[in-house]
């Protein structure tokens, strides 16, 4: 589907543009420090490094295995999208990826943004952590229905050309009294089905594709910082928590993935993209663990906009595109016990996530 194709390279570009563009400013940041790296922690460089590894190997498999779960739904009928069951674990998924929003990755924004390492002029004088996420959030909005209209639109003009095609294959078996009109009646019709479900199939395309884009984002981030660390008591904790923050992250991919119907060769370049992202950042960290300063303005200002970013790109997936589209599903409204077990899943991935926010 030429469509399909463009729209995912484009996402590769814009993620792979902005993964460069972060890369070249953390191996930068020890030249701008204007304030004294910490002091408090034990640096152990050859025990830190042991638990960096075990953090890149379990974080890779946690984040493989939770993006690939919602997959079995091909293969275990009680998990196809089209089942009650779906709609609980999108909820969790959804939930997972809200608090990932607000609880991680906004509260890091603020205090990176609002760092006494940085001139109070011009971060100071204005909340610019909040301004980047709601402008992320707008442009993310932007994003969703300048696609999803383009789709529309181009789905239409087919639609029309099909029914043409249609008309004319009736005029032309009308005249010559052949067997088509009836095969191509049954074309038509099938054609119209398949017309309609093609703009809510690009739809859960684009999501998915937006929603890693600003998982991805994060995940960098919070590779390089780990594995910048030397401070083997405050990697240990780290390793549990962001290797469930990496599952239930990917869980929640995985679910929107599952629904956009890619072709096989697309959902496992999408599965090593997320799962790769966070280990490929310890290894960044790793690199440049010598010359890294977290502290230092570039880190502080990089991190802190593209945390902000993120956060607005989850946020408003999480409310808009995944709550919203299946909590107003009539479906759902329909069957009470169906929405309250929505609810407690929703609440149950929030609540995983707040706990985890404790370590990570």
């Amino acid at each position: 589907m030429p469509c399909s194709s463009s729209s995912s390279n484009v996402f590769k570009t814009l993620a792979v543009v902005i993964l460069s563009f972060l890369v070249l400013a953390v191996s930068n940041v020890s030249a701008e420090c204007t304030c004294d790296p910490p002091e408090d922690g034990d640096h152990n460089k050859k025990e830190a490094l042991k638990y960096k590894i075990v953090a890149f190997v379990s974080i890779l498999a946690a984040g493989a295995v939770g993006v690939a779960l919602p997959q079995l739904g091909k293969k275990i009928p009680a998990l196809k999208p089209e089942k009650d069951i779906f709609f609980v674990i999108k909820a969790f998924a959804a939930g997972v990826i809200l608090a990932t929003g607000f609880i991680h990755i906004l509260p890091d924004a603020f205090d990176d943004l609002t760092s006494p390492c940085l001139n109070e002029n011009p971060w100071g004088n204005f909340p610019f952590t909040g301004f980047i996420a709601m402008m992320s959030a707008i442009l993310t909005l932007m994003v969703d229905t300048l696609a999803t209209g383009y789709y529309r639109r181009s789905n239409l003009k087919n639609s029309q050309g099909a029914v043409m095609d249609h008309n004319q294959d009736q005029e032309h078996v009308y005249n010559y009294a052949t067997h088509a009109h009836p095969h191509g009646s049954a074309n038509a019709m099938e054609s119209s089905e398949e017309d309609k479900s093609l703009p809510e199939l690009m739809r859960h395309r684009i999501i998915s594709q937006v929603l890693e884009l600003g998982i991805v984002v994060h995940s960098v981030i919070i590779g390089i910082a780990l594995g910048a660390s030397e401070d083997p008591s405050s990697i240990k904790p780290l390793v549990g928590a962001l290797t469930f923050h990496q599952f239930f992250e990917g869980v929640g991919l995985g679910g929107c993935i599952t629904q956009a119907q890619f072709k096989s060769r697309a959902v496992v370049v999408m599965i090593l993209f997320f799962s790769l992202t966070t280990p490929i950042g310890i290894g960044i960290g790793i690199a440049i663990s010598s010359s890294y300063v977290e502290n230092s303005p570039t880190a502080l200002i990089t991190g802190g906009v593209l945390n902000a970013a993120a956060a607005g790109i989850l946020i408003y997936m999480s409310l808009v595109d995944l709550l919203a589209a299946d909590f107003m599903n009539p479906r759902l409204q329909q069957n009470g016990k169906l929405q309250f077990s929505a609810y407690v899943s929703l609440l149950l991935g929030v609540t995983c996530m707040a706990i985890i926010a404790k370590w990570a």
